[in-house]
């Protein structure tokens, strides 16, 4: 049985992603770990490991015995609260990775997921569909460690041969779990006020288009690319990976379709000028070449899923 440990599993996307790998492998193969303890009673299912990633004596006396097949780390400090807390983000970002790549370098790990993030990109970049090789020139703590965190996973897979796989994400929107104050999180707060009949107010302006993406694409994209033949894989700091592009005023049409009571106004805050910096579109015809990555939930069919979700939640909590 391939063994997995999931590091930052209490995130927005840790939850999903574990509850996927329950799933599908079992949740014998899973384990979590965290600083905190997920508020998921399906994740808790796995084993659950206390671990400040950064700590690289409590890291090496989880890996060292070679128990795990694969770590998917995730724990990072997102955009709008990296800014916040510069220092500290870059702490957390770059040194709980460098924590990991060292422990796949004494071959404690087979295989690592690390994700990058469109927060590589910044001013000097295509705002419309971006190449693969398109400079990178990140205008955030967030994006700079993970600008170095890809540069980092090459330096590793050619100087000492570990597999390590990343993609850059979207801005991800779920509904099984809150997210963590990045920059697109307004994406996934509009669904939870149109489902309580509720005036939501954006950060962002009402045309500013961001690339997103569902977070079922997302965890079915990441479980590909690291099912995938490593001979296969020719990107080897992290993959471009897309699905749509909308605006605040388009998700907030899409949400009138079901709810036309639905108000929506903006008032923009420090997230617009990072959001400003971003592409609007990416181009991963490099995923879809090397891996076969395809997206397959679209605005309409994610609001109506969201929606859906949302409302039961509401229902569950108020009964």
């Amino acid at each position: 049985m391939v063994r997995r440990l999931v590091i930052g599993a209490a995130g927005q996307l840790g939850i999903e992603l574990v509850l996927s790998m329950q799933s599908e492998f079992g949740v014998a193969s899973v384990d979590i770990s965290d600083i905190r303890v997920p508020d998921n009673e399906e994740v808790m299912r796995s084993k659950f490991l206390h671990l400040d990633a950064t700590d690289e004596g409590a890291l090496s006396t989880i890996l060292e015995d070679g128990q795990y097949d694969e770590v998917y780390h995730l724990a990072a400090m997102l955009s709008a609260t990296g800014e916040k807390k510069p220092l500290a983000a870059w702490d957390l970002n770059m040194q709980s990775l460098l924590n990991i790549l060292e422990a796949a370098k004494e071959g404690w790990v087979k295989r690592v997921f690390w994700p990058s993030s469109i927060a590589v990109f910044g001013p000097l970049t295509p705002k419309y569909n971006v190449p693969q090789d398109a400079p990178l020139d990140p205008t955030t703590v967030y994006g700079i460690s993970k600008q170095a965190g890809e540069f980092w996973c090459r330096y590793y897979q050619e100087k000492y041969g570990v597999d390590v796989r990343s993609v850059r994400y979207p801005g991800l929107i779920g509904h099984r779990s809150a997210p963590g104050g990045g920059t697109t999180d307004y994406a996934v707060e509009i669904y939870d006020y149109a489902v309580q009949d509720q005036l939501y107010t954006c950060f962002l302006k009402a045309d500013q288009a961001l690339p997103m993406m569902f977070m079922d694409d997302a965890v079915r994209g990441t479980l590909e690319l690291m099912r995938a033949p490593q001979d296969k894989l020719q990107v080897r700091t992290s993959y471009n990976l897309g699905a749509m592009s909308f605006t605040p005023s388009e998700i907030g049409e899409s949400i009138r379709q079901q709810k036309p009571q639905f108000q929506l106004e903006y008032a923009l805050d420090q997230r617009q000028a990072i959001a400003e910096s971003w592409p609007c579109s990416i181009d991963d015809s490099a995923a879809r070449r090397d891996w076969g990555w395809q997206a397959r939930i679209m605005l309409d069919d994610m609001t109506n899923i969201m929606l859906k979700a949302m409302t039961t939640a509401n229902e569950t909590l108020e009964s």
